[in-house]
């Protein structure tokens, strides 16, 4: 009997071949420059946060990237968003990237709330007419009522991280990268974003979600990536991720 296949989708992420380093100064002042120098010692050192990562991502996938510190997890999703450029191989996105990677991250402190929005929405390529079309309602999550005409630089931790995220998961995008956030903040609130991070995952929208939390993953992700010092040495269901990465043998 003939047999019928149908095609995959093309992926929406492909990391081919990845390198990324950083130079690190050993000197930190201008006496102990001339000294290395002197002594014919390095002023600085190569480090190499990633080496060789190569995955592919498909439409709709939910992907965890775990790790212990510094292991190369944030520097992966940083490469992702365009924030960093590889120092060697290839990156290839489709669509919209909308990026968690920092509390507030592209919030102008002289600018109010409602100001941030806008700008953060055109960041991650929304018009600004979408951005009218979603106004309210990320107002309204974020539980900034009349703070939101406010300077952001008086806004606390906890209220740049619910607008934050509120911007992020409420505009158009293809996918979401999302770095910890989900640990600001209060506990009421950290609930209401894992409720709407899995109306997200419900809808189909691709998303990588780096945190140290087991649980929190697991619910969230059907895929996890495990690195070590910069190498992909897993990459498989979530539950076989975060077993390994806890050094249990599944």
């Amino acid at each position: 009997m003939r047999k019928t296949f149908e095609s995959l989708p093309d992926p929406v992420i492909i990391f081919n071949g990845v390198f990324k380093s950083f130079r690190l100064r050993n000197a930190r002042s201008l006496k102990q420059t001339v000294l290395a120098k002197l002594r014919r010692t390095p002023v600085t050192d190569d480090f190499e946060a990633l080496s060789a990562i190569t995955f592919a991502v498909y439409p709709g996938e939910s992907v965890a990237i775990l790790g212990r510190n510094g292991s190369g997890k944030s520097t992966t999703l940083k490469l992702l968003s365009g924030v960093l450029r590889p120092s060697a191989g290839e990156i290839y996105t489709a669509g919209r990237i909308a990026g968690l990677l920092e509390v507030g991250a592209g919030f102008h402190p002289d600018l109010t709330g409602r100001e941030n929005v806008y700008l953060n929405a055109a960041i991650l390529g929304m018009t600004k007419e979408e951005t009218d079309a979603q106004f309210d309602k990320i107002v309204e999550f974020s539980e900034i009522g009349d703070f939101i005409d406010t300077e952001v630089k008086r806004y606390s931790s906890g209220m740049y991280a619910r607008l934050g995220f509120s911007v992020a998961v409420h505009t158009e995008h293809d996918v979401l990268l999302v770095d910890e956030v989900l640990s600001v903040g209060d506990a009421e609130f950290r609930a209401k974003c894992n409720a709407k991070m899995q109306e997200l995952q419900a809808a189909g929208k691709t998303m990588f979600v780096v945190s140290h939390n087991a649980a929190q993953v697991q619910d969230l992700c059907q895929r996890g990536i495990v690195l070590e010092k910069g190498q992909l040495v897993f990459d498989g269901p979530i539950k076989a991720a975060v077993a390994r990465l806890q050094g249990k043998k599944r």
